[in-house]
């Protein structure tokens, strides 16, 4: 039987024009984050089953690529269910590894703590454009500060790369889990239905206001509390103003602080930013991670059509691991989405170095050999890369090739 050649489904082979693209952006996400301070870590890809399974990763937890133990602890007769059969599973995001790494390794490290984790993680989801079941993540945590400067730090730092990048127009929505639950009690809802207003909340982009009333009637809502709830999304607006006038709205169930603390997220960051975006207040902006505690957020493009990134603040995993609650804040970039993007544009790497190809006719002297790689050597210092190949039989065919990727000089090698 033929062995397959394509790969599993979900997962995607990388051609050289993608990987130099996600090279450098790899490279632009380590320059550009290192200058805010963030340092750059590693966790493994495969965590304890427990982690993964901490009701803390939301749906994502139903999509675990779970492994099953190994040689004698593998007692497939003996299992009475699955718990007895798996002990760990690959990562679906980086975040309940890094609090994992954090609550490990915290007496070794700096108080506040700036990560910057790069790598891949696996969801056994649906794949469609721009989603995979392998795919990179790239994220930036501030771990110990308990004020807005790690949510401004992170705004800034992610929206100066995507700046670097050539992202324009763009807009960073945000809000906060604290007052989404302010205005949920504040209509009606039993805390315990929380989850379930907030799913189909998050359905609003999708299906309107309208829709939303008929979903939560449907789940047997009533139809005073749901009209209570929607009648704070209605003209409501999209800067710090609407913050500061629901937080009013909201004073007698919402923490105080917490309205001003968003406004100003919002206000300074407008103020200080550089690159071409907007802070657009969502009140509508759910985050489907259970473990968020405060100000949540997305990266919204036009091109896209949805979210290419997000974060928020998650004060209570930490603790989960060590018992003592940690402040902690990230923000993820949707990196396949952005390579994607960046592809669909026909984006050129910036700065690329010459690129010279030296085409070697057959049974070259030796002599004439050793003075190629000499010559190519020298390039080489140069910084300009040097393609030694041999000459084809279809010498036009071989050198349109080498064109098409890139190589602006050809220079050929014979025997006379």
């Amino acid at each position: 039987m033929a062995m397959k050649k394509k790969p599993v489904t979900g997962m995607k082979d990388i051609l050289p024009k993608e990987m130099e693209i996600r090279s450098y952006v790899m490279n632009q996400i380590r320059e550009t984050y290192q200058t805010f301070g963030f340092t750059q870590i590693e966790t493994p890809a495969v965590e304890h089953i427990e982690n993964l399974s901490s009701k803390q990763g939301g749906e994502n937890e139903k999509l675990i690529f779970k492994i099953l133990k190994r040689g004698e602890k593998l007692k497939l007769a003996e299992a009475g269910s699955e718990a007895d059969l798996v002990d760990s599973g690959l990562r679906y995001d980086l975040t309940v590894p890094l609090s994992r790494y954090y609550s490990n390794n915290a007496n070794d490290l700096p108080s506040p703590f700036k990560a910057l984790q790069m790598g891949n993680v696996w969801r056994a989801d649906r794949p469609q454009r721009g989603r995979f079941r392998q795919f990179m993540q790239c994220d930036i945590d501030i771990l110990g500060d308990n004020t807005n400067l790690a949510e401004i730090e992170l705004v800034l730092a992610t929206t100066t790369l995507l700046s670097r990048l050539d992202f324009r127009g763009f807009s960073i929505r945000i809000n906060d889990r604290r007052i989404l639950k302010a205005m949920a009690a504040w209509s009606g809802f039993p805390e315990e239905s929380f989850d379930t207003v907030f799913i189909i909340l998050d359905k609003m982009d999708k299906i309107g206001l309208e829709g939303v009333s008929e979903e939560l009637i449907a789940e047997g809502f009533a139809r005073e509390t749901v009209e209570k709830y929607l009648g704070l999304f209605k003209n409501i607006g999209s800067d710090v103003e609407a913050v500061k006038s629901l937080g009013e709205t909201l004073k007698d169930v919402l923490k105080e602080g917490v309205a001003e603390n968003l406004q100003a997220i919002i206000q300074t960051v407008d103020s200080v930013k550089t690159g071409d975006f907007k802070m657009v207040f969502d009140p509508t902006l759910v985050r489907g991670m259970s473990y968020y505690t405060g100000p949540i957020f997305e990266i919204s493009m036009d091109e896209f059509g949805g979210s290419v990134g997000g974060g928020g603040r998650y004060d209570e995993m930490i603790g989960k691991f060590t018992g003592n609650d940690t402040c902690a804040c990230g923000f993820s970039i949707g990196f396949e989405r952005i390579v994607m993007l960046l592809l669909e544009r026909g984006y050129e790497v910036p700065g690329t170095s010459v690129k010279k190809a030296f085409l070697l006719d057959k049974n070259l002297p030796q002599e004439i050999l050793e003075n190629v790689f000499r010559e190519a050597a020298e390039e080489r210092k140069k910084g300009v890369q040097v393609n030694i190949t041999a000459m084809k039989k279809n010498k036009k065919f071989q050198k349109d090739q080498l064109t098409q990727e890139g190589y602006t000089e050809i220079k050929e090698f014979f025997r006379n």
